[in-house]
């Protein structure tokens, strides 16, 4: 879909319904995976991050709410739109196609209803880069970009060394940042995403770079744990370079995080399949669970969020009852009802939406989910409860209602119209 408008005379684009300021200075959105509140602070708090210091103080703190699902996919799209998943239909990592019948990766660009910000902007004549650490939203986040030197990059710390002019507008990206291809199961994957990050502002100046980190280490360190710390003690020190070359940054995060173990240690799980084919039969009714991705060992597919499929003759309302009746359920809406409470594509949902509780996860079945690699107590995220993030600018917010409610998918809408 076409942008609303572009006005570059003005100095402004429109973009799905949002007018934007065209950038004066290179302006830098960030999105940190699985970053709750209280990550930042407590590294703050242990003397490890000045940047983040002199945000929190000096520049603009807010909280905000993600989309729910509070997944990567949806909340990614959203921040890079501008509006949330029932405008632009992703509506989970992975999800139930209509079309093929199929459970499939919802990281095709086709899946994308609206265009992102990003091509407005290139058309307005700015320079665009897209850094993510997993190649699963390259696709999105780029569709549409003329990717080319000059105009437009879009690469992942993932699959660095694969990159293509062609593909990616850039090629040689580990010799220009200096780094191999990081585990994708490290602390380097998002490091990665940092480094490049500063080594295109110091080379090509871009005027709009988006990145995106990945929350591997949000999955096992809660915050102020000294891996925790350590980790954004590395995002502070190329946050502060990137500030210290006249970028604006505006910080938020795709979801929060929460712990979801019991007293034992183990995954507290309540497994829907296994409930349902209880109550109307043995895969009578299909569980999805929109945060599988290919990535599973730290959160084996487990997370507060899944849509239900139900069978002809079965009465959804009767089995939202059912389940809101059982402990550790927080919500369990019929299709319209969740479609219009979370701003969620209803032709991409199920019959029900099942939502859990703070230390709940959802699972399919029991004997469906290899847990094996989660070598520390399960944290992991989906639900209304891992809804608050930060949102951060390393200036001082000038305009805004103080009534508004602010979401992550505001941190372009900060960035550029409402900081000094």
């Amino acid at each position: 879909m076409a942008p609303d408008s572009i006005n570059t005379t003005g100095g402004e684009i429109v973009v799905n319904g949002r007018r934007y300021r065209l950038p004066k200075r290179p302006t830098v959105v960030v999105c940190v995976d699985g970053s709750e509140p209280g990550y930042i602070e407590r590294t703050v708090e242990a003397g490890r991050a000045p940047w983040f210091g002199k945000v929190l103080t000096g520049g603009t703190n807010l909280l905000a709410d993600c989309v729910v699902p509070s997944f990567t996919n949806p909340n990614n799209l959203s921040i890079v739109s501008g509006r949330p998943p029932a405008a632009h239909g992703i509506s989970g990592n992975y999800f139930l196609d209509p079309e093929s019948g199929s459970e499939v990766m919802m990281n095709d660009p086709k899946f994308l209803r609206i265009e992102t910000i990003f091509p407005s902007f290139q058309r307005a004549g700015c320079r665009i880069a897209v850094i993510t650490a997993k190649d699963k939203l390259r696709g999105l986040l780029g569709k549409d970009l003329v990717l080319a030197p000059g105009k437009a990059c879009s690469f992942s710390s993932e699959k660095s060394d694969k990159a293509t002019l062609a593909e990616n507008g850039i090629d040689r990206v580990n010799e220009l940042v200096g780094l191999p291809v990081p585990d994708v199961y490290s602390a380097g994957l998002s490091e990665f995403v940092f480094a490049a990050g500063v080594k295109l502002m110091e080379r090509d100046r871009p005027e709009i770079m988006y990145l995106s980190t990945t929350d591997y280490i949000q999955h096992k360190h809660a915050p102020g744990t000294p891996v925790a710390n350590d980790f954004y003690a590395m995002m502070d020190g190329y946050l502060a370079t990137l500030d210290a070359m006249g970028c604006t940054i505006a910080l938020t995060a795709d979801h929060g995080m929460n712990a979801k173990f019991g007293a034992d240690g183990q995954p507290d799980v309540i497994y829907l399949q296994d409930v349902f084919d209880q109550w109307l039969g043995t895969d009578a009714a299909r569980v999805i669970l929109p945060i599988t991705d290919p990535y599973v060992v730290h959160h084996g597919a487990l997370g507060s969020y899944a849509v239900v499929y139900l069978p002809a003759g079965a009465s959804a309302p009767e089995m939202a009852a059912r389940l809101k009746a059982m402990p550790g359920i927080e919500a369990a809406l019929g299709r319209d009802e969740a479609a219009a409470r979370f701003e969620l594509p209803a032709d991409r949902l199920g019959d029900l939406v099942v939502v859990s509780t703070k230390h709940k996860v959802l699972g399919t079945s029991a004997a469906r989910h290899d847990l094996s690699g989660l070598t520390e107590p399960l944290r992991s995220h989906g639900g209304i409860s891992e809804q608050k993030v930060p949102l951060l600018c390393n200036h001082k917010l000038v305009a805004a209602d103080a009534s508004r409610r602010w979401r992550n998918f505001d941190a372009f809408d900060l960035a550029l119209n409402l900081v000094a």
